[in-house]
């Protein structure tokens, strides 16, 4: 029972085992893997998901076993070894921290454990991993093996009968069967027999090469075999346990080997259920890599064949027969036989093979396997394939047996049948070979006589017709039978594969393999075995090796075979070289490594070699050379092994510590250095000296080693010196070994500096660099106060001090985090830890001699304060990053680092006294990344440091301000911002600690609190842009953005407000939005003057070059101002007429309101007026801005909304259409401007838009609603006008009116009437245009069936009771009758133009509307006047509008020559101001 101890933590209960860390280390790693996996899923990265998944399950698994008590103390030893494995691959390949450990398992701690022996273990435990992940990473790239794994789920059919479902591998293109069956047996019930497992039938069908996988077609096929009577539903009385085909089922696996997929194939009633999934590898790397997939319970399939790479050790002994067909003589009876084919495996004497045949995997072997029977069937084919499996010793004297019977399907009948015929076949030849694969006609004898079950007596005989034709071409006489067993005219057939690694069909390599038998043929064995095909070598290649090494060895006395050997080595080795067999090299190298063992080998090999290239002018030598130079590689790998094991079984020099070795002279230290076997025998000696001992050789390694690494040493064995450093550092750091003080004081003395530039030498890719540092770190770790104290009294001036401690500083800050990988965790804090107590104690030098004005160091100081920073802003310390348990598990053991040395900045800023303004404003940037760090008591530590600096500046200047610090500040804070840095808890901090320190300062308090607000207002917009810049909504980007360059332009920071300028003009042109991007860069253009002055480096944009003049900058901005609004215009040759008659759609405006608490602060509760995109609508343009913000609720109602909403913790949006108020330039007042110019200002250069809301007063009039229809109007002006740099402003002020019924009939008849003057003008100027536009207007106005015309007016306003009611509206009332009269004329006009612009098609119309017109001129001048104009054709008016017309062409051709063809839109927009007043001047 296991001793558990539950702490309850809040709602979290933490089980702990008392006695196994590695079932509380289990628990911690699934539940920091299951959060990992849950981001996976909906990041939806699969591949790493699944793989997660899988190796989660192998981790449960793995603790239940643990958990349950039961396993023997090995099995828990290896268990625990695959746990540890499988959490550290595991966490290399989801980015966690490595995890290392003792021998047994155990995390190691790093307190326990010397610097060197942590370093080791990290470096051990790494390069485990790397092998790992190499090995997971050729799984399916480098592999050439693959499994296929089959769950065979269900089978419904009704057979009635027992079943046999076979399933294999089938190749219908080469109508062959490429794996063994998967047998799998069904109860007449229709239930398995082994009901145990029910669903679940798995079976690996393994050694699929990759040719295998690009077959055009491959299919899984199930053969259904029934047991029982010869037709189903027979009687009691017929003949039972009778093998009959009943069906088959098959489907292609080609398109389904990647995926876990179902397969079923369904005719009627009948299913077949299997589920499909590829695994790379051989069932040894299936079963360690899924486990959960591959259990004990998995069947083996195998290949008919073998894998593409027959790895050593690889043994297999499987020979496969398949009954193919036979032709069978009816004898007696009248229809064909029922044949039923019997085969056994026998001996020489006739004894069966027990369990020799087996039918398929799944099931133990039988002694007899019968085959299926085919109904009255003369040419049965049967092609049913079984594998004999027999020990290789046994084979040599076995033999197969078939026997042929009828079977009758009656019980009496079939018991009186006996067998009619028997063909045999030997297993191997008598030459030794095995059987050839293929196909063999066997001869098939009678059975009727005693003998022919005689072993001894039928086994003289030949068993197949290739025999006999191999007697007679041996005798070179016909073969004549003796007559010992008749022949019957029977045939039969059958087909043989042998898979052996054993066995082989090749005479001359089986000479090879059995070399010992035959040495008087040695020398011919040798020769021949370079003619035997690659591909059976290669089948045999550790066998053949090892015979070739063999015969090296146990001939060594003699050279007669040495170069036989040397060259049969060289083809082999060639024959892997060759592209066939190229994926073989690992195979050949798993050999070399693991399984070679002749020792001597290198002396006979070195040899031939030598005396090949000493005679490499003999002509009969040089194609053996050359042959052996190609396989120079393998055969050097073959004799540095040998050489290897050589010398391993040379027995080892003890060296040992008696006292006469105690007087080691220098040159004895020299050795230990240059010798690597005695720096490898150093740790023996450390760990056996004495402490006398050791006060004698460590001065000698010291000296060694000082002189090694010395600066003007030439080429330091910088391998050989770390080894020996690293061991006496790792003796030294370990318990019971005596005192050290003393050997660490002079391993400082004489190594600290050097090993400090051998590390700053290296460069940080060098493999030595790692172990510099260790051992770097090691002397630190081990050196006390009082080591520091003496080592820089050593230093005999001031100037080696600074040299000294501006190289460890600068070296400090550069190898923080920069040398051991970052999931080196442990290690990386054991450094860190070591460095902070290191810049302690040199924070005590600093203090000591270089704090007085006389010995000031500016540049030390500096190095130091920025090391300072770059040690709180380390990434290994920032614990907020880190999930909750690695932050508890880092706190416990190391504490927060970061507060120590947060203090210790404080400490030394506030010492540095009179200095301080030497900082300022160089050290604003390091101290705000410190204050930045999100720990509270250090931000309270360090901000004051602020106010200092502010008060320091404020002494010391000569205008006594902190002009220097404030904007430095507002740059270095809008740089770490945007990267990343600082939050909202930074922000409130960082303005109530300036402000409470400022309004207790005499001078600061008006100008620090300014200062403190600003701060505050600045740090709120770069959030805002920060938190919105990951959003997938552009247009808030592009809002955020605009308040951050807003900010900079009020502060004139030109240099940060350019940036965002830019920022803001790709966002535009992101969103094809390239009006605004030219407003935009306007604003960058308007700061530049029109003169020859040098571009300050701040103007010029990041794309642009230095050197640029302000003019040459400004113009080339221009130019990309014009192009951007040039965007798929056409060319210059039509820029007049496109403006002119070009149909300009205009842009609708819509007011939006973001209402309520949840949205950001730059929206919350603001109104804002867009500019919605050609051909937008209001429907379009909500859809849109609602898919920004899916939780917002849309308002209903355009009223303004209530405190209610205001205050909402939701979000409201509120979307309608405004109206552009037109606002023509002062010059262009009563001016006769075409259509199209007005078009343009009635939607450009905007900034007051309306809303209008009809609402009715008193009761509705049933006959006339416009008396009660009143209009409430709002107007919203903007902050901007439009267009500019954004498509939305913010709306700065808002009013409301509300309009009369009356005066809203007035703005109706002004608006109605100005458009039918401006549009018969137009009509009247441009015989061109199209009649259309004036049909509609005249027929909408003057047939009182269309629209109503006036007499809706008349009605509502000019009745008697309504001028009582209301007599002050009687001047109001004149206007309109005014307004109406004014009609008439207008309308004669049009109607006019329009009789001399009708066409036949229109003479109807046209008719029409001058009769109505008849009628309504009649009724008007009768009751409101008459009113005269002057006709729109009169003759100076025309020519005053052409001459204007042509005068405005001319004008606009001269601007073409002098700008080119940059210049389009911008002057498009704009044009008419200037040319209007270039056309008054002329």
């Amino acid at each position: 029972t296991l001793l558990m101890l539950v702490n309850k933590k809040g709602n979290v209960n933490t089980v702990v085992p008392n006695d196994l860390p590695l079932v509380q280390e289990l628990g911690t790693t699934l539940r920091e893997w299951t959060q990992i996996w849950h981001k996976l899923y909906v990041s939806n990265k699969t591949t790493l998901f699944r793989s997660v998944q899988q190796m989660a399950y192998s981790l449960i698994e793995y603790h239940s076993q643990i958990v349950s008590g039961t396993l023997p103390n090995d099995d828990l030893v290896e268990l625990r070894k695959k746990v540890t494995a499988k959490i550290d691959y595991g966490n290399r390949i989801l980015g966690l921290d490595l995890v290392v450990r003792d021998e047994a398992g155990n995390t190691l701690d790093p307190e326990r454990t010397s610097t060197v022996s942590l370093f080791r273990a990290h470096e051990s435990a790494s390069h485990s991993i790397d092998e790992r992940i190499q090995e997971e990473k050729t799984l399916f790239s480098g592999v050439h093996t693959y499994s296929l794994l089959i769950n065979l789920r269900n089978f419904v059919c009704n057979i009635g009968e027992d079943a046999e479902l076979f399933m294999s591998l089938y190749d219908p293109d080469k109508s062959e069967f490429i794996s063994e069956n998967f047998l799998v047996r069904w109860d007449s019930t229709g239930m398995p027999k082994e009901i145990e497992k029910l669903n679940n039938f798995p079976a690996l069908f393994t050694d699929l090469s990759s040719t295998d996988l690009i077959r055009q077609r491959l299919f899984l096929v199930c053969q259904i075999i029934r047991v029982g009577c010869m037709e189903l539903k027979e009687g009691k009385k017929h003949t039972g346990g009778l093998r009959r085909p009943f069906g088959v089922a098959g489907s292609g696996l080609r398109n389904r080997f990647f995926i876990v997929s179902r397969w079923y194939i369904c005719t009627g009633s009948r299913s077949l259920f299997v589920t499909l999934k590829l695994l790379p590898g051989d069932v040894f790397q299936v079963q360690k890599h899924y486990p959960h997939f591959v259990d004990r319970t998995t069947a083996i399939v195998r290949k008919m064949g073998f894998p593409e790479i027959i790895l050593p050790g690889y043994v297999r002994n499987d020979i496969y027969v398949t009954l193919l067909q036979g032709e069978f003589d009816r004898g007696k009876k009248k229809t064909p036989k029922n044949v039923e084919v019997i085969m056994s495996v026998l001996d020489e004497e006739g004894n069966p093979m027990e369990k020799a045949i087996f039918p398929g995997v799944g099931y133990e072997g039988i002694t007899e396997y019968k085959s299926v029977i085919y109904y009255q069937v003369k040419q049965p084919c049967w092609n049913e394939t079984v594998k004999v499996a027999i020990p290789i010793e046994d084979v040599c004297r076995c033999h197969l047996r078939l026997t042929f019977r009828h079977r009758s399907s009656q019980d009496s009948r079939d018991k009186s049948e006996k067998p009619f015929g028997m063909a045999f076949v030997h297993l191997m030849k008598s030459d030794g070979t095995t059987l050839p694969d293929g196909k063999h006609e066997l001869i098939v004898y009678k059975v009727d006589v005693k003998k022919a079950d005689d072993a001894k007596t039928y086994l003289t005989l030949p068993g197949s017709y290739a025999e006999v034709e191999e007697k007679e071409r041996q005798t070179g006489k016909s073969f004549h039978h003796a007559g010992i067993i008749p022949i019957t005219k029977d045939s039969f057939q059958i087909a043989t594969l042998t898979c052996s690694t054993k066995l082989t069909q090749n005479v001359d390599l089986l000479g090879l393999l059995n070399w010992r038998s035959n040495t008087e043929r040695l020398e011919e064995i040798l020769q021949k075995l370079m003619e035997v095909e690659g591909g059976e070598i290669i089948k045999f290649l550790q066998d053949t090796l090892d015979a070739l090494f063999n015969i090296m060895m146990e001939t060594s006395e003699e050279e007669t075979y040495d170069t036989l050997v040397f060259n049969a080595l060289v083809f082999i080795i060639s024959l892997i070289g060759d592209i066939k067999f190229q994926h073989f090299n690992p195979v050949l190298e798993t050999y070399i490594s693991k399984h070679f063992s002749a020792t001597l080998a290198y002396q006979k090999l070195t040899k031939v070699l030598n005396y090949f290239v000493g005679h490499a002018e003999n002509p009969a030598h040089t194609e053996r050379l050359y042959a052996a130079l190609k396989a120079f590689k393998y055969l050097f790998c073959f004799i540095v092994q040998s050489r290897i094991l050589y010398l391993r079984w040379v027995p080892a020099l003890n060296l040992t510590c008696s006292n006469s070795q105690v007087g080691l002279d220098s040159r004895s230290g020299q050795h230990i250095i240059h010798t690597k076997s005695c720096v490898s025998s150093t740790p023996l000696i450390f760990s056996l000296v004495l402490l006398d001992c050791r006060d004698v050789l460590l001065p000698l390694i010291t000296d060694q080693l000082s002189g090694q690494l010395d600066d003007n040493s030439n080429k330091p064995d910088l391998e050989a010196c770390v080894q020996l450093l690293s061991t006496v550092l790792d003796m030294l750091d370990c318990k019971d070994v005596g005192p050290t003080s003393g050997h660490v004081k002079l391993i400082v003395d004489r190594l600290l500096r050097r090993v400090n530039r051998t590390v700053i030498n290296l460069s940080l890719d060098s493999p030595f660099i790692g172990h510099y540092l260790a051992c770097m770190t090691a002397i630190l770790k081990q050196m006390e106060d009082a080591h520091y104290a003496q080592y820089i009294s050593t230093f005999k001036t001031r100037q080696d001090i600074i040299d000294f401690l501006m190289e460890t500083f600068i070296m400090f800050k550069n190898l923080m985090g920069n040398v051991f990988p970052p999931d080196w965790m442990i290690m990386n804090l054991h450094q860190m830890k070591v460095f902070l107590r290191a810049i302690d104690q040199y924070s005590d030098v600093l203090n000591k001699y270089f704090l007085d004005a006389a010995h000031f160091h500016l540049q030390l100081w500096n190095n130091y304060f920025y090391l300072i920073v770059a040690f709180l802003t380390h990434k290994s310390l920032q614990l907020e990053s880190f999930s909750l348990e690695k932050r508890d598990k880092i706190l416990n053991k190391y504490g927060d680092m970061r507060k120590s040395i947060g203090f210790k900045l404080r400490e030394m800023w506030n010492n540095l006294g009179q200095h301080k303004m030497k900082f300022i404003p160089a050290m604003v940037g390091p101290i705000l990344e410190a204050t930045l760090v999100p720990e509270p008591e250090l931000r309270k530590a360090t901000i004051p440091i602020f106010f200092d600096m502010m008060q320091c500046e404020h002494h010391f200047s000569t205008d006594h301000t902190f002009q220097k610090f404030e904007n430095e500040l507002i740059t270095k804070l809008d740089q770490e911002v945007e990267g990343g840095r600082g939050d909202e808890q930074y922000k409130i901090l960082l303005e109530k600690t300036l402000l409470e320190y400022c309004r207790r300062h005499r001078y600061l308090s008006q100008s620090g609190e300014a200062l403190a607000f600003l701060l505050s207002s600045l740090l709120e917009n770069l959030l805002a842009y920060r938190t919105i810049t990951h959003d997938e909504s552009p247009e808030l980007r592009m809002s955020c953005t605009v308040n951050v360059l807003n900010f900079y332009k009020e502060k004139k920071r030109e240099d940060i407000y350019i940036r965002y300028l830019y920022k803001l003009r790709d966002l535009h042109l992101d969103r094809e939005n390239y009006t605004e991007a030219a407003y935009t860069l306007l604003l960058h253009a308007e700061l530049l003057e029109w003169s020859d002055k040098p571009c300050a480096p701040h103007l010029i944009p990041r794309d642009g070059t230095q050197g640029w003049t302000q003019q040459e900058l400004k113009e080339r901005l221009f130019q990309e101002i014009m192009c951007n609004l040039d965007k798929g215009k056409k060319q210059q040759a039509q820029y007049y007429e496109n403006i002119m008659h070009a149909m300009r759609p205009q842009p609708e405006y819509f007011a939006v309101g973001y209402y309520g608490q949840g949205f950001p602060s730059f929206l919350r509760n603001k109104m804002f007026i867009y500019r919605g995109k050609e051909y937008e609508w209001l429907e379009d343009f909500s859809l849109k801005l609602m898919s920004q913000f899916p939780n917002a609720v849309k308002m209903t109602s355009t009223s303004p909304p209530g405190d209610n909403i205001f205050n909402s913790p939701g979000q409201h949006i509120q979307c309608f259409t405004v109206k552009p108020v037109l606002n023509l330039p002062s010059q262009f007042k009563d001016k006769g401007l075409p259509e199209q110019i007005l078009n343009y200002y009635r939607t450009n250069e905007v900034e007051k838009f309306q809303y209008s809301r009809p609402f009715r007063k008193g009761e509705k009039d049933p006959d006339n609603e416009f008396a009660t229809m009143w209009i409430e109007r709002t107007t919203y002006i903007t902050a901007y006008r439009f267009p500019g740099i954004l498509k939305w402003f913010e709306v700065k002020s808002m009013s409301v009116v509300k309009i009369s019924p009356l005066d809203n009939a007035i703005e109706t008849m002004e608006l109605a009437n100005e458009k039918l003057s401006n549009l018969v003008q137009q009509q009247a100027c441009d015989r061109s245009l199209p009649v259309h536009p004036l049909s509609m207007m005249l027929n909408g106005i003057v047939d009182p069936a269309v629209m109503g015309g006036f007499s809706n007016y008349e009605k509502a306003f000019f009745t008697e009771a309504y001028m009582k009611k209301n007599p002050d509206h009687l001047e109001r009332i004149e206007v309109l009758k005014h307004l109406i009269a004014l009609q008439i004329p207008l309308l004669d006009e049009g109607i006019r133009i329009h009789g001399e612009k009708s066409t036949e098609q229109l003479k109807p119309l046209h008719n029409r509307l001058v009769t109505c017109f008849q009628d309504l001129r009649a009724k008007v001048e009768k009751l409101y006047g008459v009113i005269t104009l002057v006709s729109l054709m009169d003759s100076t008016l025309k020519k005053g509008f052409v001459r204007d017309r042509l005068r405005v062409c001319s004008f606009w051709e001269e601007m073409f020559q002098i700008c080119g063809s940059d210049l389009y839109e911008i002057l498009s927009y704009n044009f008419l101001e200037g040319v209007l007043k270039s056309a008054k001047t002329t």
